[in-house]
């Protein structure tokens, strides 16, 4: 990775032990199965963050001021269960030491590792899963750590609510819980699926979002994407009413797949994950960046599972 600091922030905004947030980079590509290049998706992100204006509009914030460490990246890839290994363990590292962990892949297989750490983490956790694909196969090409596996263990541990859908095998029809998954085709023609979606949320939730979930007339620069996506504003909406309704513990972004045609994916990548930002500090009223930092901030947090010292890993 060539970036020092998360968009090019200020050394004073991006140290570990101050910042707020973390952002784990995972550069892996080692289970896609059409177009590769999801490995390149963090260093596309991390350019596009250092041209985007860090002022938000809607949120009236500089989230940045929060403090954001970029992590060094998790660059793990002897074996797809080698890589989840890593990232469940470098994860779960961040969230013992009271972070806001997020993390920029890289393909989706990495989501099963962060999924596990916060799943360990949190109490009564909901996976909120947008995506184009079910994801939901347990096992693909020799390996339960594959990219279409991406949430089976999800499905399997923790209340999977599922956003978006539009693409699946058979097979994966007798996992998928039908009350908690949305279809793109049956989205359309429902004005209140926002509120069936919180309807269904726990109070602790995290999101793993895949990028061909959007339609990819704005985001075409992903490995598989599918026709009949959700739009920017939509999304936005929906993403702000989760952060609003819930407490929404951490975050991935996946699938990234670098198009030097489509530069402007990489841009609309960045700027997600800054408005996933600002929707989170701005909505627990700590967006006043006026502020020094809060050195209560690292005391441990009311929703965790354990309050481990950060020395335990």
């Amino acid at each position: 990775m060539k970036t020092k600091t998360y968009a090019g922030i200020p050394q004073e905004f991006s140290l570990a032990e101050t910042s707020k947030v973390v952002l784990i980079p995972v550069p892996y590509d080692g289970t896609s199965t059409w177009q590769k290049g999801a490995d390149k998706g963090p260093e596309a992100f991390l350019e596009a963050s250092e041209n985007m204006e860090l002022y938000d509009i809607e949120t009236d914030s500089e989230v940045y001021r929060q403090g954001v460490y970029l992590a060094d990246p998790v660059t793990e890839d002897r074996s797809p269960e080698q890589m989840v290994e890593a990232v469940y363990q470098t994860t779960k590292t961040y969230l013992a030491r009271n972070k806001f962990v997020t993390l920029v892949g890289g393909e989706h297989s990495i989501s099963i590792g962060s999924i596990r750490a916060f799943n360990d983490t949190f109490d009564n956790l909901t996976v909120l899963h947008i995506d184009a694909h079910a994801d939901l196969r347990k096992e693909y090409e020799g390996s339960t750590c594959n990219h279409a596996c991406a949430v089976y263990e999800a499905s399997q541990t923790t209340n999977l609510v599922q956003v978006g859908i539009r693409s699946m095998d058979k097979s994966e029809t007798t996992v998928m819980d039908e009350e908690r998954t949305f279809f793109a085709h049956e989205m359309v023609d429902n004005e209140f699926w926002m509120d069936n979606v919180l309807e269904l949320l726990t109070d602790n939730v995290f999101i793993t979002f895949d990028l061909d979930a959007f339609d990819p007339s704005i985001l075409p620069a992903t490995g598989t994407p599918e026709p009949g996506g959700l739009l920017w504003y939509e999304t936005l909406e929906f993403l702000r009413m989760v952060f609003e309704e819930k407490n929404v513990v951490g975050f991935d972004i996946v699938e990234l797949c670098p198009n030097e045609n489509h530069p402007a994916s990489n841009f609309l990548a960045a700027k997600l994950y800054y408005k996933m930002l600002s929707y989170k500090f701005e909505l627990e009223g700590t967006n006043d960046f006026d502020d020094d930092y809060d050195e209560d901030y690292d005391e441990p947090n009311q929703y965790s599972k354990f309050n481990d010292d950060e020395d335990d890993y």
